[in-house]
């Protein structure tokens, strides 16, 4: 074994074979060869654990680091399988995302998209009513619905709406055989108002009237 030290740094630990030029050329077998790149210049170092942004290839020749081939991956299982993503991406099955895809849920603390909250289609508009009622108001309310069809991986993880209402005519204004709706206390004594100034009025005409005579 030939193992020596070169500059700061002990290039050649771990090595079969070494050169003060290149660094390691061979590395002992439980050990992952990398080639190590800075600026220009190259060379092989031998490392228990490859760095990040790469994978241990184990051959029968010799170990390897293999570079991830997965965008925005700091750590993989291997060349298509992410294990750790870059800081602001979510690992979903191998992959890094910046926002986790349709039907998956951000974990915020793991950086991980897992099974949301599934929710069938919509139902049909119900009913226009108010005050539980199909009639005597001009204005109400529909609403439609839908149901969860599947649970979220994990309590926190909140589903989207499954009721909302919005505002309605109603198709009958007055219910059929019935009164029509009582007047507001406002409504009446303005009409109340509006009598009396017609009877002062009448009665000043009568008066009027009568003096000509």
């Amino acid at each position: 074994m030939y193992e020596t030290s070169y500059g700061p740094n002990p290039i050649c630990k771990g090595c079969l074979s070494c050169s003060k030029d290149n660094g390691c050329i061979r590395c002992q077998h439980k050990l992952f060869f990398f080639l190590r790149r800075e600026g220009m210049r190259q060379y092989g170092e031998c490392l228990h654990s490859c760095p990040s942004g790469y994978y241990g290839l184990r051959t029968p020749d010799m170990n390897r680091c293999s570079r991830c081939r997965i965008e925005n991956c700091d750590s993989c299982f291997s060349r298509d399988f992410c294990t750790k993503c870059k800081t602001g991406f979510y690992s979903h099955r191998g992959r890094c995302f910046r926002g986790c895809p349709p039907g998956f849920a951000a974990l915020e603390d793991l950086m991980e998209c897992v099974e949301g909250c599934e929710v069938g289609q919509w139902s049909e508009w119900g009913t226009c009513s108010r005050n539980n009622k199909t009639c005597g108001f001009k204005w109400g309310l529909e609403t439609r619905t839908r149901q969860i069809v599947k649970k979220p991986a994990k309590d926190t993880i909140p589903c989207p709406t499954i009721a909302e209402s919005r505002r309605c005519k109603m198709a009958m204004r007055h219910c059929p055989g019935g009164r029509r709706p009582a007047k507001t206390k406002e409504k009446k004594k303005k009409k109340k108002n509006l009598m009396e100034s017609a009877q002062k009025q009448h009665s000043i005409f009568l008066a009027t009237d009568k003096t000509s005579q």
